[in-house]
């Protein structure tokens, strides 16, 4: 048996204090800023179910509740560390970009969380547009091709408290390369990183069809995977869950499609 001295172990608490002032201080400074972050024109509840974005009034409880769950069973997943999680399809239409803006949506309803929703479906990009943005040409394409514009520039209000956009930017049929690149791996460690009270969500493209969605589950911590009803069949979706680390898949949504 081991035997410690009480210097040593003065010494391995004040290391372990030191570390928990240290996330503590993050996390306060954190805090602040999420505090100082002011929408500058809030969507009316009337736009929001326009928008089919769900919100903290009676008329949408039910779907914010099915959102909420969802939310509060990737952080039991996550821990005390925030994530980036990718929203993908198994097929196209079946309702991935409408499930990962109201899960974004839903983390933001936290008001010690912000939430960021990367736009990743290169060829059939909607966020934008969904959410009523004029990307203007500044989206994650664009930095991706030309780093030195920044981030800020690609960073969009949404109308939505702590929710922010990065559209797709331009249109591309070869995505993978993108997905697989330094940058783009460099680009979601900076953006968790940032703030420790941050939470990504990748629209990912369709799964069928295209290798991108298990490219980019490289880069992430979580997957959800969304499955329209009447659309993928059970032996659909198992196949499908068959190309993702177990340890990543969160679970899989079954969208109602209108």
């Amino acid at each position: 048996m081991t035997m410690t001295s009480p210097d040593d172990m003065h010494d391995h608490v004040g290391d372990a204090l030191h570390a928990a002032a240290g996330d503590i201080a993050r996390r306060t400074s954190a805090s602040r800023s999420i505090a100082k972050i002011v929408e500058p024109h809030a969507l009316a509840r009337r736009v929001l179910e326009e928008r089919r974005l769900i919100h903290r009034e009676e008329s949408v409880r039910r779907h914010a509740d099915a959102f909420r769950e969802i939310r509060t069973r990737l952080l039991a997943l996550g821990g005390d560390r925030n994530f980036v999680t990718m929203v993908a399809p198994i097929s196209s239409k079946s309702g991935g970009s409408f499930v990962a803006r109201n899960l974004a949506a839903a983390f933001a309803f936290d008001e010690a969380k912000t939430a960021l929703l990367i736009d990743c479906d290169l060829r059939h990009p909607s966020q934008h547009t969904a959410l009523g943005i004029d990307a203007n040409g500044s989206g994650l394409i664009d930095y991706l091709d030309h780093p030195a514009i920044g981030v800020e520039k690609i960073l969009h209000h949404t109308g939505i408290p702590r929710l922010r956009l990065i559209p797709a930017g331009r249109e591309r049929e070869m995505s993978g390369e993108y997905f697989s690149s330094f940058r783009m791996r460099a680009l979601l460690d900076s953006l968790r990183s940032r703030y420790p009270d941050r939470y990504l969500f990748l629209d990912g493209p369709a799964v069928k069809g295209s290798p991108d969605a298990r490219i980019l589950a490289d880069l992430v911590d979580f997957v959800v995977l969304v499955a329209g009803s009447g659309r993928d069949t059970p032996g659909t979706i198992q196949k499908v869950m068959a190309n993702f680390d177990p340890g990543k898949l969160a679970g899989i949504v079954l969208n109602q499609l209108p």
